[in-house]
């Protein structure tokens, strides 16, 4: 393979992951822009490899990788005590490890597809976000500094989320405190007002959103 050739194809996937990887890193994902680039130029730099070793037949080279990737891509998934985030880190993972090989191979119309429809899903998973559609849920955690009727936190957030969802709720009788858990969903504007309308309660002692 002709050296002007591998360095066009190592620059274009040099390129694309790392804009993908910025607009990761700018949105606080777990995996920011260089696991992209070292994933996909690695990708890229086995299925040159492959052809140029084994230019018969290199699927087994080429099959491996797409495995083992699968694997560090679980590694991007975060469990808290009631979700699993970083599905879409995971798979992008794996994704830009795919791209990674077809160019690579020279298939630059597949793999630029590809990647052009990793955009849009990305774009239309900001829009639901920003709608809070879907998945899109926070955690809510409010601890009052006395025992109050549930109904009144419930009255409390009603006019910036009508969809809550009470998980656990503990009361210190001792103490005279309570805290209550809610997954909560809503766009991120209203979301975002709920600790500022909480503090005007007298019964407040902390929230936090996660």
């Amino acid at each position: 393979m002709e050296t002007l050739v591998i360095i066009i194809r190592f620059l274009v996937i040099f390129i694309i992951s790392l804009l993908y990887g910025i607009e990761r890193q700018k949105a606080h994902k777990p995996i920011g822009f260089g696991t992209f680039i070292f994933v996909a130029v690695g990708a890229c730099g086995l299925a040159i490899a492959a052809i140029t070793i084994h230019s018969d037949n290199p699927l087994p080279l080429l099959s491996g990788i797409v495995t083992g990737i699968g694997f560090l891509g679980a590694g991007a998934l975060i469990k808290t005590t009631d979700k699993i985030f970083g599905f879409t880190t995971a798979a992008s993972i794996w994704v830009f490890a795919i791209i990674g090989l077809l160019i690579g191979l020279g298939e630059y119309l597949i793999g630029l597809i590809i990647y052009f429809l990793v955009w849009m899903t990305i774009g239309v998973d900001r829009y639901l976000e920003s709608r809070g559609i879907g998945s899109y849920q926070k955690k809510l955690v409010i601890k009052t500094n006395k025992i109050v009727p549930e109904k009144e936190l419930r009255k409390a957030l009603i006019t910036y989320t009508k969809k809550h969802k009470l998980i656990s709720i503990e009361i210190d009788k001792g103490n005279s405190v309570m805290t209550a858990t809610y997954l909560i969903e809503g766009r991120k504007q209203e979301l975002n007002r709920i600790p500022n309308i909480l503090y005007n309660t007298d019964w407040l002692g902390s929230c936090l959103i996660e």
